[in-house]
């Protein structure tokens, strides 16, 4: 089933973003450790333009390659790049609120896509991904933005390549951090860590009482989270071990409403740790923070708040529906 915007198209677009920032490296003789981020944003860049075509087994070569590379420090943001702040900083008082439009086009796109457009077809021709309609859907959101603020902004293609390549370079390796967590979630599941963390947990906590059960499953997925940085990563896993043989086996609990609130549960360790890269760590250095902590120091409270209420509203919820 073929389709006018697909994620693949959309993955190819992201590779040619990528091959544009190491060629902009390459190019940049202010550029720090200039092969290492050339060969690291060249690699990323392969993998989103040929990873169907590859072998597996390139490819996580070429994961292990970039690992090493941001192990190593070898991938870092040139120390000068694009607008000053002093510009950047007359252009928003220009524009105002017209700068979050172009933002604020994107998730409304997706959902629209999602609902709407998910449905348009040209005889066997869909205008989405039908598989993947809502990513879909968010690549068109994108292509929407872009073209609205090169309308308002009155700026030249080239710019958006140009600060592109400089925010990227900016969060550096931690922009793939979610995707390889992600992975290592699914390799723990079928590597059967999940049964390893029941055994450990029925035998350390008397999960005969409902109520330990779900705490043990919430908590559980925060810490999961906080070590994975990701709580796509975790569910699989901490579900698995935890939540069906648990709360919906031995206690007959509803599974719909474990799983909602247990992936909330997940969310409040993903507030609380430096591996969920891009909500706590990019933010500090987009922001030029001292602390690169002070993100997660204050979400600490709030997500503990959150964890202790998503305990109590599952507890009075799972058994009774």
């Amino acid at each position: 089933m073929s389709s006018v915007f697909s994620v693949e198209l959309f993955y190819v677009i992201s590779g040619v973003v990528f091959a544009a920032v190491g060629w902009r490296a390459l190019r940049n003789p202010r550029q720090p450790r200039r092969w290492g981020s050339v060969i690291f944003w060249t690699l990323l860049a392969v993998v989103y333009l040929f990873g169907q075509s590859l072998p597996p087994a390139a490819v996580g070569y070429g994961v292990l390659a970039m690992a090493v590379l941001a192990a190593l420090r070898q991938v870092e943001k040139p120390e000068s790049e694009g607008a000053s702040r002093e510009e950047r900083a007359a252009a928003a008082e220009r524009l105002g609120n017209r700068l979050f439009v172009p933002t604020l086009l994107i998730p409304v796109t997706a959902v629209v896509g999602a609902l709407v457009l998910a449905r348009i077809h040209f005889g066997a021709v869909w205008l989405l991904d039908k598989k993947q309609a809502t990513l879909a859907a968010l690549g068109v959101g994108g292509l929407i933005a872009l073209g609205t603020a090169l309308r308002l902004t009155g700026a030249k293609p080239a710019v958006p390549l140009g600060e592109g390549s400089r925010l990227l370079q900016a969060i550096g390796w931690a922009l793939v951090l979610p995707q390889m967590l992600a992975a290592l979630g699914g390799i723990f599941a079928q590597a059967g860590v999940g049964q390893v963390v029941s055994e450990l947990v029925a035998g350390a906590l008397p999960t005969q009482y409902p109520f330990v059960a779900v705490a043990a499953y919430c908590v559980g997925m925060a810490l999961f989270t906080m070590c994975m940085g990701n709580a796509f990563a975790a569910f699989p896993v901490i579900t698995l071990g935890l939540g069906l043989p648990l709360i919906v086996q031995q206690h007959h609990g509803n599974v719909a409403i474990m799983a909602g609130i247990g992936m909330l549960s997940g969310y409040c360790g993903t507030l609380m740790t430096p591996m969920a890269a891009n909500f706590n760590i990019v933010p500090a250095m987009l922001l030029e923070l001292r602390d690169k902590n002070a993100v997660i120091k204050a979400q600490v409270p709030l997500a503990l708040t959150i964890l202790a209420a998503n305990v109590v509203i599952m507890y009075l919820t799972v058994y009774r529906f």
